[in-house]
């Protein structure tokens, strides 16, 4: 299919507003399945969004931008393989392909757009010095502009050029090369899930780990199965432990009663 320049702008957009709200109203656009949602809602392939952001979102996993740092923009690189792969009707796998070098390459604007912030940034610290607080006000929203225009300028520029440019490769690259990215595709999200059980205390539960690769394994329970078996036991440890909280502090008020009499 081919994007509509209305289309563009909207998804453009939306780059923009996703990156305002990691930094303000932390309402979901940022999340690459959320993102992938409206990609799809847009372009009319709700599934292909949804897959594109859903994998994508497993590479989230494990990874935060801690004290400044830049981590690869998922969101943004979602809007973009998820309408390549709507357009060009290659499907999932090549769209992760596409997706995540775009994150990665991302993060250079995003540190071009840190920079041009500190401008804004000194600009209102010498305003609110003067107690002009309106300008203050301004300078804030300015500063945000930039963090916008930096996802919606790549945006706008891969989907207005790059369909067509995608296409021509397409169909003049070997298909051993096409072949290699959708298989890179189908790995990447195993390795989201790899680098969340890095940070997560395995030894301390194991059996939980064993049972839920057993589920998935041999009796093909679904993911959304084995998050809710987890979730169920997760909250009757967490029900038994605060039962034993509570036990433990009425004893102690009893105890204390005990030795006042």
């Amino acid at each position: 299919m081919q994007i509509q320049l209305w289309q563009i702008i909207i998804l453009g957009l939306l780059g923009g507003i996703a990156q305002w709200d990691e930094t303000n109203m932390k309402i979901g656009f940022r999340n690459p399945a959320i993102t992938g949602l409206i990609v799809g809602l847009i372009l009319g392939d709700v599934k292909t969004g949804l897959l594109v952001g859903g994998t994508l979102q497993l590479m989230t996993l494990g990874i935060g931008s801690y004290g400044g740092a830049t981590i690869p923009d998922y969101a943004t690189a979602t809007i973009i393989a998820g309408a390549l792969a709507i357009s060009t009707g290659q499907g999932v796998d090549f769209a992760i392909g596409i997706g995540v070098p775009a994150a990665l390459l991302l993060v250079q604007l995003d540190v071009l757009a840190r920079m041009s912030n500190v401008f804004f940034q000194h600009k209102a610290e010498k305003y609110a010095d003067e107690r002009k607080y309106n300008k203050v006000e301004l300078m804030n929203v300015l500063g945000l502009s930039t963090w916008m225009i930096s996802r919606f300028v790549p945006v706008f520029i891969c989907l207005y050029f790059g369909e067509g440019l995608v296409q021509t490769l397409l169909s003049s690259s070997p298909e051993w090369l096409i072949g290699g990215l959708k298989a890179a595709g189908g790995v990447l999200p195993a390795l989201g899930i790899a680098l969340l059980l890095k940070y997560l205390p395995i030894k301390a539960y194991a059996p939980y780990l064993i049972v839920g690769f057993v589920l998935a394994a041999f009796f093909n329970l679904p993911m959304l199965g084995v998050a809710l078996l987890g979730f169920a036991v997760a909250l009757y440890n967490f029900k038994k432990a605060t039962d034993a909280d509570a036990k433990a502090v009425n004893v102690g008020f009893a105890g204390g009663a005990d030795e006042d009499e």
